[in-house]
């Protein structure tokens, strides 16, 4: 492992819409600042085929096109990207160490701006159809079951907003949800209902997975009822929340119940100079614009605690 005795101003972890927030203001301010990121910029944004309310796109836009304006912005602020994945940081006031599987980096102050993953239904079968039919992404699979039908799991925006994609290309999609209305905006709800592709499974949760050497069908289970029935379908998608990503950090005592990370107003941890932003935080409304602000707001901070070390 390289080791760099550069201790940098800003050291920013992930690069969702929060982290390459954060990436513009504190380039911008000349600061030294690295995003580290395992993978391309852009989040769960990147999956996200369209984004219709963040301001000054008054038309909607695909969220891997938002996302790649944002690097291109960062980048000509003078953001310095590192491609690598965060295993361990060793918070210390002022001179916080981060380990990759490559290198170590020395940052004043740190934003955590990880985001967040899918969370599994955990029911048999679920982990040996991924990929097989299970799926998380309908950006990324949906064109893959043209004129099939399918199944999407869950009741928010996210579950409602993928269903209505995948009707582009399924003959049919089956919305199952353990509750016995949506809990998806109301502009979502009311475009969901008006869709004719879609059938809704009320009160319904999923038992198990099953097929052959792809999935075939779901077992269900009526939470009033108890009566158990099969979904026949092509492909299954699963929204039904997520987990912060903070396995880096966990030996810290930084977390509400759920996992994310406590923050104040300002987006700082209990430590000093240390930072979340997005959704990895607690009470974070888990938009696009709210994840920008987040990622401001820590910048500013930050900006302030630099003169204090």
């Amino acid at each position: 492992m390289a080791n760099n005795n550069t201790i940098y101003d800003i050291v920013i972890i992930g690069g969702g819409p929060g982290g390459l927030a954060a990436g513009i203001y504190g380039a911008r301010g000349m600061y030294q600042t690295v995003l580290i990121e395992k993978d391309s910029p852009g989040g769960q944004l990147l999956l996200t085929e369209e984004v219709e309310n963040y301001p000054g796109f008054p038309a909607v836009v695909a969220g891997p096109e938002l996302m790649k304006r944002m690097e291109d912005q960062a980048v000509n602020q003078g953001l310095i990207f590192k491609k690598e994945e965060v295993k361990e940081i060793k918070i210390q006031e002022g001179k916080n160490l981060i380990k990759t599987g490559k290198n170590e980096y020395l940052a004043k102050t740190v934003i955590i701006a990880t985001g967040s993953m899918p969370r599994k239904l955990g029911c048999p079968g679920e982990d040996t159809y991924r990929g097989k039919g299970v799926s998380y992404c309908a950006t990324c699979d949906g064109p893959f079951f043209r004129h099939k039908e399918l199944a999407v799991v869950g009741g928010g925006d996210s579950a409602v907003e993928e269903a209505l994609y995948l009707t582009r290309f399924a003959s049919r999609v089956h919305l199952i949800h353990r509750r016995g209305e949506l809990r998806a905006s109301k502009i979502a709800q009311k475009r969901v209902f008006d869709e004719p592709k879609m059938n809704f499974v009320w009160d319904t949760v999923v038992e198990s997975i099953e097929g052959d050497h792809l999935f075939r069908c779901l077992n269900l289970k009526n939470v009033k009822t108890g009566a158990a029935s099969r979904l026949d379908a092509s492909g299954v998608f699963i929204y039904v929340g997520t987990i912060p990503v903070t396995d880096f950090v966990k030996s810290y005592d930084l977390f509400d119940e759920m996992g994310h990370i406590k923050t104040d107003i300002y987006m700082e941890t209990k430590y000093k100079g240390v930072f979340a932003v997005g959704d990895v935080r607690t009470d974070s409304m888990r938009q696009v614009a709210t994840a920008v602000g987040d990622g401001v707001t820590a910048v500013l901070k930050a900006a302030l605690r630099l003169h204090e070390f």
